[in-house]
């Protein structure tokens, strides 16, 4: 019986990210990035029970990266398509290359042996993060952010995510190995200005109650990541 949790829990994965789709073809956007978290959720619990139960298998790695293509690529994809759709029309549907390009990434992450401690290439879950959290951010103000110009803006920046899915850059991740700070200096910076980001948020929500505000410090976390990342890509040139 034990050999089947994880895959349960990475079937409720997928069933999040299924939801978050359909939610967000009827734009509530608040919702469907809620399901994306939940999803999160159960995307790290199914390897960390897998470890922890020493369950692991070929077909639970295939089903994981299958329910993670639906939950951090179809979902966010059609969150943004649906809330670019009335300013684009039909170009709007470009923004689906995210999750071809999430697919591919995925499918990379499985045969690359260099992934064991590290990313190369942004992350499907935090990709997912960023965009269903500005689109959620995004949509109570569509008059306001979302004529053409911007739209075009917005679309562009998911065109520069599909390639930061696929790119030749290190991403650390946050799996630690001991608390040393030398070894894990990048987390722990990146953790606590986060940190920081989520109190200012979400004392800005407390204040305005509103808690778009702090759904906001998501993408804002989200996109320190990838500003870190790439400082020290750069540095490292």
């Amino acid at each position: 019986m034990k050999k089947h949790i994880p895959n349960m829990l990475t079937c409720c994965n997928l069933l999040c990210g299924a939801v978050a789709t359909y939610m967000a073809t009827q734009e509530r956007f608040l919702l469907a990035f809620m399901l994306i978290i939940l999803a999160a959720v159960f995307d790290f619990l199914d390897g960390f029970v897998a470890r922890l139960l020493r369950v692991s298998s070929p077909i639970g790695k295939e089903l994981d990266s299958l329910a993670d293509d639906i939950t951090f690529g179809l979902a966010p994809a059609t969150m943004l398509c649906v809330l670019l759709r009335p300013a684009l029309g039909w170009w709007s549907l470009l923004a689906f290359l995210m999750a071809a390009a999430s697919a591919l990434r995925l499918a990379k992450f499985n045969v690359d042996e260099r992934q064991t401690s590290s990313f190369i290439g942004l992350a499907t879950p935090a990709n997912a993060i960023f965009w269903g959290a500005l689109v959620a951010v995004m949509a109570p103000m569509t008059p306001v952010v979302l004529n053409p110009p911007f739209a075009w803006v917005y679309l562009g920046l998911s065109l520069v995510s599909c390639w930061l899915l696929n790119a030749e850059i290190p991403f650390f991740s946050l799996k630690f190995h001991g608390f040393a700070w030398k070894q894990h200096r990048l987390q722990y910076i990146f953790l606590i200005v986060s940190l920081l980001f989520v109190l200012l948020f979400g004392a800005m929500a407390w204040v305005a109650h509103n808690v778009i505000l702090l759904v906001f410090a998501g993408a804002v976390c989200v996109a320190w990541y990838v500003v870190l990342n790439l400082f020290v890509f750069i540095l490292k040139q």
